[in-house]
């Protein structure tokens, strides 16, 4: 064979250079650090002349690596970071590159903490008020998604239930229908000391005194509410009872106690909600004396208008007012009860018969009165808003029919 052979370890070598299982040293050329020292002198870094891979190479011997030698290379790097420890470096700080970015870590260098491995002990001050910031931004964003879905969604699911109640009441009087005057004829409403209604059998004086039906049932619509001055689409569906469920699907009509019912003497009480689940009575605050409230029924319109408020009351007489017919101050029974009042939300005789009068009895006397109560102030119960209006007209439908308070928008 030609070249000299080296017989180490009882492997066969030739050409001047090792198999594959022997690498040559790392670091390359003498003075660099990893490369494998002369003499057994294995802290040295770089090595003599006389011990280089070059020379080595040159002459055609290849140079046995020590696998104490090997190991001990291997955990140079972990010696020399605890022996700059013991010489005053920094114990905490961490291997960085020559851009001044921490080195990562890999064979033979590791990271280090403090003395023994621990991790230095976190601030109780600021773990706490982490804790405290998260909770609150957690707590922050739960209140906030509540609002949107009480002051929009609820609005979106009310608006869908007051459609369908809606729906249901048309197909109900389209199945009732039963009109008082003949297709075509015209309602003619006269007023001589009271509310004349003029139906196809003649006048009725009074309409307290006709007789009204009215088979609801609770949950369901029976009846629709108008308010003009809130502009020509606001209509409502009433539905009976004053449950939580009834006032989800539009102004309920308090049956418990109970109340009457449109064109009836006594007190036509309704309720409702002014900030969400629909919102029928939200602008319930702006309501003026005189401003009309219309109710239309299978077989009728009722026409009631807000009584004097009561900073009115002492210039009432004097003051012209528009739209006021049959609207004057309340005396003897009815004496301070008002157009707009604020009370508790246990004070439960604003929607009986008389107002402010505690008997549910229907006196013989009585005025048809309608009262619209809701929360107050917005965005809370603590109080309650209540709207007496007076009925002062009424109307028998008939095809074609809308009164013409309907067109008072302003």
């Amino acid at each position: 064979m030609s070249g000299s052979g080296v017989t180490g370890g009882g492997r066969h070598r030739s050409n001047g250079r090792s198999d594959d299982n022997q690498q040559p040293p790392l670091g390359g050329g003498a003075g660099e650090e990893g490369t494998a020292g002369g003499a057994g002198d294995e802290d040295t870094v770089g090595g003599g002349a006389d011990s280089t891979p070059e020379s080595a190479a040159e002459s055609g011997v290849d140079m046995p690596v020590d696998a104490e030698t090997a190991h001990d290379d291997a955990q140079r790097p972990e010696r020399d970071v605890e022996s700059l420890a013991g010489a005053g470096a920094e114990p905490d700080a961490e291997p960085t590159t020559a851009l001044g970015e921490p080195a990562m870590a890999g064979p033979g260098r590791r990271r280090r903490t403090v003395a023994g491995g621990a991790r230095p002990p976190r601030d109780p001050l600021r773990a706490t008020v982490r804790g405290i910031g998260q909770v609150l931004i957690t707590a922050g964003l739960v209140v906030l998604l509540f609002v949107v879905y009480e002051l929009w969604i609820t609005n979106l699911f009310g608006e869908q239930k007051q459609a369908a109640a809606t729906q249901a009441l048309d197909k109900q009087w389209a199945r009732q229908s039963d009109t008082v005057t003949a297709p075509g004829d015209p309602a003619v409403v006269t007023e001589s000391g009271g509310v004349v209604v003029t139906t196809a059998a003649g006048p009725v004086l009074d309409p307290g005194q006709r007789t009204l039906q009215y088979n609801t049932t609770e949950g369901t619509g029976f009846a629709k509410l108008y308010v003009p001055s809130f502009g020509p689409d606001f209509m409502f569906t009433i539905v009976e009872g004053t449950t939580q469920a009834d006032l989800y699907s539009g102004p309920g009509h308090y049956n418990d106690p109970m109340t009457q019912y449109p064109g009836q003497p006594g007190n036509f009480a309704l309720a409702g909600h002014r900030v969400n689940k629909g919102a029928p009575f939200d602008d319930l605050g702006l309501l003026n004396s005189c401003d009309a409230i219309v109710i239309e029924t299978r077989d009728d319109w009722y026409v009631y208008r807000v009584l004097p408020m009561q900073d009115e009351v002492a210039s009432w007489a004097t003051t012209a007012h528009a739209h006021c017919a049959g609207v004057d101050v309340q005396t003897g029974q009815y004496r301070g009860v008002y157009g707009r009042e604020i009370t508790t939300p246990t004070d439960i005789r604003q929607i009986y018969p008389v107002p402010h009068v505690d008997s549910r009895v229907v006196p013989k006397n009585a005025e048809a009165l309608i009262t619209l109560t809701t929360c107050h102030p917005k965005f809370s119960d603590r109080q309650r808003m209540i709207i007496h209006g007076i009925l002062v007209k009424s109307y028998p439908k008939a095809d074609g029919f809308t009164p013409p308070e309907l067109q008072e928008t302003s």
